[in-house]
């Protein structure tokens, strides 16, 4: 676990309105969360979230699939074993070339859909991503989709999908837990004013290590300290919003409120955080203006 530095089965996503039932109808979108364990989409002509592993067989097995013509070898090895390349690393493309395959399988869906040539595609990233980091994904993502990919922080998306007033002059803090990566953002006025993040190099299908997860909580205490003293008042008020898959982590949320001694709560169906607030983001093409224009 290292201190970063800041800079298959579909589900309904509750609370997202889809472009068909508005005025976006003609815009064809695509919101993307490219997570180190799972990748999740929404596009304009889909009915369900598309959940997916982050992963995509080897470069060499492919080639090998193509050139024997089975499309049932693909993500094997030679000998019939599995060839599986994770592109994504704490959030971060760590394989471009495999990135652009995982985005490619992804972006099928939304030409099944219907929704192509895309006019649009919002992918969250992390905060603590640098410039490097943040160009390599817009890369492969915009190769993908043929158009510009516009890039939200991820803690602000998973804020606008938890339902925050992310506009509100008072700072709302938010814990977004992912398996690869944990960010701890306060957010005030549409932008995030201060970060923290936790790189983890391992985590269990129960949730957070233990030493993990004293980590995730003192990193969350240290940010609310470094609240101006004005601030933190309304801060506590507000409480933490917890979301990311850990945040099903009843053990992790009973530790935040032992430590911090404020309100803390996981958002609903915290794993979808993200996705749902990068969907609502497309249709709301001015919001998404004034929240994307930070870190680039």
């Amino acid at each position: 676990m290292n201190t970063a530095p800041r800079p298959t089965a579909a589900t309904t996503p509750s609370g997202v309105r889809h472009a068909t039932a508005g005025r976006d109808t003609r815009q064809a979108y695509v919101a993307l969360d490219l997570g180190t364990a799972r990748t999740r989409s929404l596009s304009s002509g889909g009915f369900a979230i598309a959940d997916r592993p982050s992963a995509v067989g080897s470069a060499s097995a492919v080639g090998s699939a193509s050139a024997v013509g089975s499309a049932s070898a693909a993500g094997s090895g030679p000998d019939g074993t599995s060839a599986q390349v994770r592109p994504i690393r704490h959030g971060m493309v760590a394989d471009p070339g495999a990135c652009l395959r995982l985005v490619h399988l992804v972006l099928r869906d939304a030409q099944l859909s219907g929704a192509w040539p895309l006019e649009r595609v919002l992918t969250g990233v992390p905060v603590a991503a640098t410039a490097s980091d943040r160009r390599a994904l817009s890369t492969a993502v915009s190769e993908a989709a043929g158009c510009e990919a516009t890039l939200v922080e991820a803690p602000l998306a998973a804020a606008v999908g938890a339902g925050l007033d992310i506009a509100d002059p008072r700072p709302y803090l938010l814990l977004d837990v992912g398996a690869g990566i944990v960010e701890a953002v306060a957010v005030r006025g549409g932008v995030v004013v201060d970060a923290a993040a936790l790189q983890l190099s391992a985590t269990t299908g129960t949730g957070l290590l233990p030493y993990a997860m004293e980590g995730v909580v003192d990193m969350t205490a240290a940010l609310l300290r470094r609240l101006p003293e004005h601030l933190r008042p309304a801060a506590r008020e507000n409480g933490l919003t917890v979301t990311g898959g850990g945040a099903q982590q009843e053990q992790l949320l009973q530790r935040l409120r032992a430590v911090l001694r404020i309100p803390v709560s996981a958002t609903p169906e915290p794993q979808h955080a993200t996705i749902r607030g990068l969907t609502r983001l497309c249709l709301q093409p001015a919001l998404a203006g004034r929240v994307t224009a930070q870190g680039r």
